[in-house]
């Protein structure tokens, strides 16, 4: 079955930098979109990036700039790459995978940025 597993969480400080990795298994990775989401205490779930089969991507305007998105096929995982933290960006952030019009979700890995 489809399983997604986050990692790379951490505290760090207010510009600084983390890369959340995303391991998926149980499909054709690269086949189906993929997304990163996060929640945070000023908004419920949103969806911050996401990349397409074709390796299209898409970015929320609050991380515009800032975050990347991308995937190592080879190695089933996604990744995203976040810089310039802010502690607006704290929260806990999830992967996503539509695989056949079904959402499959990891467990979330936490992000506090605070100074």
């Amino acid at each position: 079955q489809v399983h997604l597993v986050e990692s790379g969480g951490g505290s760090v400080q207010p510009g600084e930098s983390l890369t959340l990795s995303c391991k998926a298994s149980g499909f054709k990775f690269g086949w189906y979109i993929m997304m990163w989401h996060r929640e945070t205490v000023w908004k419920q779930r949103e969806q911050v990036a996401e990349i397409t089969s074709l390796g299209g991507t898409a970015y929320a305007d609050s991380v515009k700039g800032r975050f990347t998105i991308s995937r190592d096929i080879d190695k089933s995982t996604m990744y995203l790459q976040m810089n310039d933290l802010k502690p607006e960006d704290t929260g806990v952030y999830y992967c996503k995978a539509v695989v056949d019009l079904r959402d499959y979700w990891g467990q979330g890995t936490q992000v506090t940025v605070s100074s």
